[in-house]
């Protein structure tokens, strides 16, 4: 029996609501079951350094989790430096929702995506590429309404899901208690299609079997398109 009583292959409870923030292009409050993340994309008309006069576009993102966002209150990393798992799960956000963007039809533009984690649960890198999508469709989506761009450049939703082995089975979106004592953890980023983006898969105290691993897949796939589903009803 999992902790939250949940069936093997289910999730978590999702809610997304969007423009929760008056000034951001495109903004979302994900909630991923406890897990909740402010996702807000900023519009800038420039590109790095090294993209100028490429006529590409670029997107990236920033992560950060508030003080009281775990049991115990951290110190803001503002004063103390970001630590290498925040660089690591920002550079992770950016690089999955590349994935899904035409770079070409975005134009010479940078759309920035900021994650915040309010509360945690587990699977917050999961639930901040899932709302930073969300958060970039309605920045795009206002490009478009203002005939800043022809064509939509997102090609396909990007989300992404937790899976592991969890007391000995495989399980589906895994919340703090199971992710703590998860044998096999892993984070999957998925196209809306089912092509995968990126996976983050580690054994944490067993190893794991090839037919594991694609029970692990199987369940992801089952999860990210769920993920997808309320994706798009948020956007519209």
């Amino acid at each position: 029996m999992r902790p939250s009583n949940r069936e093997l292959n289910q999730m978590r409870d999702i809610v997304i609501e969007t423009d929760v923030t008056r000034h951001a292009e495109g903004s979302c409050l994900i909630k991923i079951g406890d897990t909740h993340v402010l996702c807000t994309a900023s519009l800038e008309e420039r590109v790095p350094p090294f993209l100028r006069n490429s006529g590409l576009g670029w997107v990236t993102a920033e992560y950060g989790m508030l003080p009281r966002a775990t049991h115990t209150r951290m110190r803001r990393e503002a004063k103390n430096g970001q630590s290498g798992r925040t660089q690591e799960i920002q550079r992770l956000i950016g690089r999955s929702l590349r994935a899904g963007v035409d770079r070409v039809a975005l134009g010479e533009r940078q759309i920035s995506i900021d994650c915040d984690v309010i509360q945690a649960d587990g699977g917050t890198r999961c639930a901040a590429i899932t709302g930073g999508w969300v958060a970039l469709k309605l920045a795009v989506q206002k490009l478009m309404k203002a005939g800043d761009i022809i064509s939509d450049p997102l090609v396909d939703p990007v989300a992404a899901v937790s899976c592991g082995i969890y007391a000995g089975q495989a399980v589906l979106d895994l919340d703090y208690p199971e992710d703590s004592e998860a044998g096999v953890d892993g984070n999957f980023v998925m196209l809306g299609s089912g092509k995968l983006v990126e996976v983050q898969m580690s054994a944490e105290g067993s190893t794991f079997s090839r037919d594991q691993m694609g029970q692990l897949i199987d369940l992801a796939e089952a999860g990210v398109s769920q993920l997808v589903a309320a994706q798009l009803a948020a956007v519209g």
